[in-house]
């Protein structure tokens, strides 16, 4: 439940000719930045009344409740305005995707880069690959007349991760994002989200095959985490195709 600090009316918000202020929307856990909309007095009043988010479409001209209709609400979690009170900031706990292409945020497309930080982003990669290709193998190992293939994969590879969540070896990548907890593991799918939808745009096609095989094991890790098992996915999918 929101609590007003500052009450609206001694703020003097200043908005734009057509009486709309930006709205920056930050993810409250993972501090990465969501969106940027729009929202007038109204908007903002509603906001408040209703703890979650609600902006003015300049394209529709009219309220947006975010994820009325997509069900991708933003619940809010702290309001801040900036040194000019003329922009807001909504941190928020979001139920699902912020942007309408799907991506956690719509802040997916990289413009420009640090080369220096990209190579030691992609070394960090090779050794997770690489962690996780090991824990596979030492678990493989242990597991008696035991043939991995494209069937058993995903249910081996759950086995996996919640032996190593029992365990928590020392030198297993998995294990250190278990210690790391349930924020580093929603950063981490939120980043493979992304991945996942910038390698789908490009070529070749091994990388869309690559960043959605590192997106499904960081999945598994969640759901290892809030103890859901790949069964519960897959019975609520039978349930509905029935």
């Amino acid at each position: 439940m929101l609590k007003l600090l500052t009450e609206i009316s001694e703020i003097d918000f200043k908005y734009n000719s057509s009486d709309l202020m930006p709205a920056v929307v930050q993810d409250y856990n993972t501090k990465d930045v969501l969106m940027v909309a729009y929202v007038n007095k109204e908007s903002l009043k509603m906001s408040l009344e209703s703890g979650e988010t609600v902006f003015y479409s300049r394209s529709r001209q009219e309220l947006w409740h975010k994820g009325e209709t997509s069900g991708n609400t933003q619940e809010i979690k702290e309001i801040y305005y900036d040194c000019d009170q003329d922009t807001i900031l909504f941190m928020v706990d979001p139920a699902g995707p912020a942007c309408h292409t799907g991506a956690y945020s719509c802040f997916y497309r990289k413009m420009a880069e640090d080369t220096e930080l990209k190579a030691e982003e992609m070394k960090q990669k090779e050794i997770e690959a690489q962690n996780i290709e090991a824990d596979l193998a030492a678990l493989a190992a242990e597991a008696d007349n035991f043939e991995l293939n494209e069937e058993n994969i995903v249910n081996f590879l759950y086995n996996l991760i919640l032996e190593r969540k029992k365990e928590m070896p020392e030198e297993s990548y998995t294990t250190y994002l278990f210690r790391e907890g349930i924020d580093k593991i929603l950063k981490k799918v939120g980043e493979e989200s992304a991945e996942v939808i910038i390698a789908s745009k490009n070529e070749p096609r091994q990388e869309l095959i690559l960043e959605s095989a590192d997106l499904l094991y960081h999945m598994l890790v969640l759901l290892v985490e809030r103890e859901i098992s790949p069964a519960e996915i897959k019975a609520e999918l039978v349930k509905r195709h029935k």
